[in-house]
This record gives C-alpha cells, sequence and structure tokens, in this order.
C-alpha cells in the first residue's frame, strides 16, 4: 500500500490540485493507493483517488468529432505547452535554440572521486580536456537560457561554469550542497538540491544570490525532480526515504510527501521523469529494480514496472517515442514505451554500469556514464548497439551532452522542453 501525507502546519502551501488524467494502461502493475495522515493531520482529499481498474468499461463512442487536447494552463511566465499530447515536442531532433546552436558539440563527465570533469568530442570519442571543478563533482547542468553549463560539487559546495561555446571554466561560485541542480519552469530560480542538508536552495540564476530554502526534512536523500506539465508542481525524490516530496513552485512550499509501496531507504528513488502526455511520472528504484509509476498530478502511486537491479537514470528518445532507462547493476538499458508501460527491448552493456547522460541532438546515440566501470558508454539508439567504450577517470556520474535541443532547460544533464 502505498500512503500520501499532507503537510500540517507552517509551509503547508496551497492544496494540491485535483487535475483528473487517463487510467493507468494495462501494461502497468496498477495499485490502490492509501493516505495517512502527517503528525495526526488530515490526509489532502484528492489524495485518496485510487487508480482507475484495469477492468472498467470503455466509455461509450461518441458520433461528434474528436475533442481537442485542452491547452495547459501554466505557470505564468513559463513557455507554453505547444503540443499537451507531447510535451517535448520542442526538442526534437536539431530543434536547437540560437543558444544552444551556438554551442561547441561536446561531451563533459563529472567525476565524484576525483573531482574533475573530462570533455569528449562526440565525433571522435576521444578526450579534449580535463579540468578540476572542486572536490566531488556529480553533474554538468545546463543552464534555464541554455547559455552555460554548470558543474556542481556538493562537497565543496561551489559551481564551476562552463561557456558552451567553447568548453572554457570560469571561476567557481559559492553554492550550499549542490548535489544536483534544477531550474523553476518559468525561469526565476536556479534551485540546488541539497541532499545532505535535505533542503532545496533557491538562486538567481543569473546573480546567484540566494533567494530561500525550503528544509524537506523528511526526506532524506533528496537527489532528482521534475515537474507537471503546467510547471506549477515540482516533484523530488528521496533516496534514502523511500518516498517523493511535492512542492509547489509558486510558493516554494511543500505541500505532500508520498511514500512508495516499498519504502527502500538504501538507494531508493532515483531519477524521474514526466511522461510525453503528462498523465504520469516514471520514478527509477535502485533497490526496487524498476520503476514506480506516479499520477501525473503528483498524489499516488498508481504501478510498478520491474526492469533491472539499479535502475537509476530516464531519458526520452528524441520524438518522445521511448524512454530509456538505466540500471548500473544489471548492466542494461530498457527501452520503454512511456504510453503503456511495455519494456520494449533490453540492451545489454556487457560488465558496464549505465548510469547516467543524455541523448545527442540528432537522436542517434545515447551516451551514457559507467559509474562503476570508469568508462562511458556510446550506445546506438536505432539498434542498442554499442559504438563505444571510453575510459575515463574515478567515478563518472551526471553527464552532459551538449547541446540539446529544446527552448529551454530544467537541469539535471540536459532535461529540455
Amino acid at each position: 500500500m502505498t500512503g500520501s501525507r499532507a503537510v500540517d502546519g507552517e509551509g503547508a502551501g496551497m492544496a494540491g490540485r485535483r487535475s483528473r488524467f487517463a487510467a493507468v494502461p494495462l501494461a502497468l502493475a496498477v495499485l490502490t493507493g492509501c493516505t495517512s495522515a502527517a503528525d495526526g493531520g488530515e490526509a489532502e482529499p484528492h489524495a485518496s483517488h485510487s487508480a482507475a481498474s484495469a477492468s472498467s468499461p470503455s466509455p461509450s463512442p461518441t458520433t461528434s468529432a474528436a475533442p481537442t487536447t485542452p491547452a495547459v494552463d501554466v505557470l505564468p511566465g513559463m513557455p507554453a505547452v505547444v503540443d499537451p499530447a507531447n510535451l517535448y515536442s520542442e526538442a526534437g531532433a536539431g530543434e536547437l535554440s540560437p543558444a544552444a546552436a551556438a554551442a561547441r558539440p561536446l561531451v563533459y563527465v563529472p567525476h565524484s572521486g576525483s573531482g574533475e570533469v573530462r570533455v569528449i568530442d562526440p565525433a571522435t570519442f576521444q578526450e579534449i580536456d580535463r579540468f578540476e571543478a572542486g572536490i566531488e563533482v556529480q553533474h554538468v547542468v545546463p543552464s534555464y537560457d541554455m547559455q552555460m553549463l554548470y558543474a556542481t560539487d556538493d562537497i565543496g559546495n561551489t559551481i564551476t561554469p562552463i561557456d558552451p561555446k567553447t568548453g572554457a571554466h570560469g571561476d567557481r561560485i559559492p553554492v550550499i550542497d549542490p548535489y544536483n541542480m534544477y531550474f523553476w519552469p518559468d525561469g526565476s530560480s536556479a534551485v540546488s538540491v541539497a541532499e545532505a542538508r535535505r533542503m532545496l536552495v533557491f538562486y538567481d540564476p543569473h546573480t546567484w544570490a540566494e533567494q530561500g530554502q525550503l528544509a524537506i526534512p523528511e526526506c532524506g536523500g533528496i537527489d532528482h525532480a521534475d515537474f507537471t506539465a503546467d510547471g506549477r508542481t515540482a516533484v523530488f525524490t528521496c533516496e534514502f526515504a523511500g518516498r517523493v516530496a511535492v512542492v509547489d513552485v509558486a510558493s516554494r512550499t511543500l505541500l505532500r510527501i508520498i511514500d512508495m509501496p516499498v519504502r527502500n531507504t538504501h538507494m531508493g528513488p532515483q531519477d524521474i521523469k514526466l511522461s510525453p502526455d503528462g498523465q504520469r511520472f516514471y520514478i527509477a528504484d535502485s533497490d526496487q529494480g524498476g520503476l514506480w509509476v506516479l499520477d501525473g498530478a503528483a498524489t499516488q502511486v498508481i504501478g510498478q514496472i520491474p526492469l533491472g537491479a539499479g535502475t537509476h537514470g530516464i531519458y526520452p528518445s528524441r520524438d518522445a517515442a521511448v524512454l530509456y532507462v538505466t540500471s548500473r547493476i544489471a548492466g542494461t538499458v530498457s527501452v520503454l514505451d512511456p504510453v503503456t508501460g511495455e519494456v520494449k527491448a533490453t540492451w545489454p552493456v556487457p560488465g558496464g554500469s549505465p548510469d547516467m547522460g543524455g541523448v545527442t541532438a540528432d537522436g542517434t546515440q545515447l551516451w551514457l556514464s559507467g559509474r562503476y566501470n570508469r568508462e562511458v558508454y556510446v550506445i546506438s539508439t536505432a539498434d542498442g548497439s554499442l559504438l563505444a567504450r571510453i575510459p575515463v577517470g574515478d567515478g563518472p556520474h551526471g553527464l552532459c551532452v551538449w547541446p540539446q535541443p529544446g527552448r529551454y532547460s530544467l537541469g539535471h544533464t540536459g532535461v529540455t522542453r
């Protein structure tokens, strides 16, 4: 059983929206949700909605014209959703913004073991540069406007700016515990995901002046995030607590905590990705060896998809027809239909530990760090064949393939819409 707890008292924020999304497809293992009160308080009414039964009758056919998909009422200041059926429609193959088009095509590999960033030429698969970027460098993150990249060092409490036009790096900028970093969908804030401190720290994304903090003590191992289709709600995973934290973007307040049906607290919930139609979030759980499925309004867990040990990263193809899901202990990449939840293929990386990365701008290659093997993998998205194994340093982690298509970046290793 899975629980959703409303947050009581100070910082409770606005009540969650009661958006209704389509029933979970038959390919998903459907779970019935239940709610519990937080600290004795009442659970939010919407959190008690259970998933639709797989045996529910289909709606009666109609002779009227097919309804058009309603426009999405987005967070003020956020770019409009062009195609509600595909939130990644503007991040298709080759659809580069002017800022991204000006970038030199390179792959940046941060190392949590050595504190360096190594730079690879994707045309030759050769390392062309390396530089120190701190003590424990976790991710290389594109800025909201795609004009800069940042290498995050959570131990040194800094980010290192990288000019994507040249690959040159600048002086480090003080930021509190930037294990990971995201940007609010309206571009108003950069968000340092301070894993060790169990908090979010908000910054002006241009001056890096601190804007505020949101402590989430119940979210041990807070690290990855994604946003609802309208950009009004963020969902952060809690790796060491077996749950997710749901945050209201506009008010920067915690709405609720949602426990996973099995609360894995060693290497639990990791990466999270919204389906192209906005109907569900897929949450990688390393210990569980698969994905949890959260409804698109982020109110309850509605399904589970077993994959492989160490399930970690989730990346959409350029046409958003599939998601590539890495399992770094099993050494595989699963190809998932994001609408039905069907696993269409499983690509092995023999003796490898595929972890984090991204798809090239043209969509033909998937680049991934080999977390435990001091290497980077280049995989053909046509058939899953391994094109290259590139030796790197100690602890390659949040690899960034740049440039990426899209109008704006939500952060991480290149989540664009």
